[in-house]
């Protein structure tokens, strides 16, 4: 199995510089460097002022690449690789098609956000999904997003306070609809999906009280996208940064719940004679294919063919017959407080006919 360097990063934040936003990126930088995160794809609203502050590159080991959430009232856009802003206000209803051509056209690229996004009356968020499925020209889109999922647990008074001060133990793992929508996209064309926190850091008032919602010291080690990258990080920020971009882009990546096990270290691989694919890439097999999928930790491994469960197994390691054509992934979950917990979502290798 050839090497690949393995760092862990978070998409989609809000700073100060967006209105929604109020932590300063001092902060923000010094929270990400405490709990390991490698790099960071700020997504303030209409504003790419981050970088135009200097922002943008290396900060004591943290590697910062700024883009836009493009947020009119539904379908929100995560822009990246543009100096020009797509301006669009919250209660603009724009058609999306627009949006994702502007972004091409400036030689950018983006992610559906927060496709399943429902909102909570008991913070009072309205929701914002993605309702246009007819669209062409993205990316990829997001497949497990820290909002989405924490919100879904806000079902009363009680639950809401437990699951803010403990948020990751009630993080149930991507939507069942979003994983479905997922693997039919990529039947029709490779559709690579990343994880996004959509943090913001806003002061919220609940029960006469006033507090954040979150501080990002309590919300990086949640929900990451690891880039699988065939070179380290060299230093330089606009190369480093091109090859973050080009990873996502392919879907060299997996998006993981760090809180509980550090996932690095995990594999999945599809060999075939002196071929073989990782996340992100194909392969046409010219004689018997066989998966292979490594843990770092003991867990459940599940492998998904075309939407579909093939194979489930406890363990740290599995081997399995790739018995045909077909796009495999893999989901792992970890046992923690006797519970089943959600922790690795693989990017797809793609098995063509023979």
């Amino acid at each position: 199995m050839r090497e690949r360097f393995d760092y862990p990063g978070v998409i989609h934040l809000h700073s100060r510089y967006s209105f929604d936003g109020r932590a300063s990126m001092e902060e923000i930088l010094r929270s990400a460097r405490k709990a390991g995160v490698r790099f960071l794809l700020l997504t303030d609203h209409c504003t790419l002022e981050a970088r135009r502050d200097g922002w943008e590159g290396w900060h004591d080991g943290v590697l910062v690449a700024v883009g836009q959430e493009i947020a009119p009232r539904f379908n929100h856009y995560l822009a990246f690789g543009i100096d020009r802003t797509y301006p669009v206000g919250e209660d603009d209803r724009v058609p999306p098609e627009d949006y994702i051509r502007f972004v091409n056209g400036e030689g950018g690229f983006g992610f559906i956000a927060h496709p399943d996004h429902e909102g909570t009356d008991v913070f009072h968020v309205k929701h914002y999904p993605w309702i246009d499925w007819n669209v062409k020209g993205y990316a990829g889109i997001g497949i497990w997003d820290f909002m989405t999922d924490w919100q879904s647990s806000l079902t009363g008074t009680v639950r809401a306070l437990v699951s803010y001060a403990a948020p990751a133990f009630f993080l149930r793992g991507p939507r069942p609809v979003t994983l479905s929508r997922w693997d039919l996209l990529n039947e029709a064309a490779p559709v690579p999906g990343i994880g996004e926190l959509d943090n913001h850091d806003t002061v919220k008032r609940f029960l006469g009280i006033s507090f954040p919602v979150f501080p990002f010291s309590r919300v990086f080690n949640l929900i990451r996208t690891h880039v699988l990258l065939d070179r380290p990080f060299e230093g330089d920020a606009a190369k480093d940064i091109e090859a973050v971009f080009d990873a996502l882009r392919k879907g060299r990546s997996y998006v993981s719940l760090d809180a509980f096990r550090d996932p690095r270290g995990f594999r999945f691989s599809v060999v075939s004679g002196g071929a073989e694919a990782h996340p992100g890439e194909t392969i046409r097999p010219a004689e018997e294919a066989r998966g292979a999928v490594d843990l770092p930790f003991p867990g459940v491994i599940r492998v998904i063919r075309n939407g579909r469960l093939l194979l489930e197994e406890a363990g740290r390691s599995l081997r399995f017959a790739v018995d045909g054509p077909g796009i495999y992934r893999v989901e792992a979950f970890l046992k923690k407080f006797r519970k089943r917990r959600p922790w690795i979502y693989s990017n797809p290798v793609y098995v063509e006919s023979a």
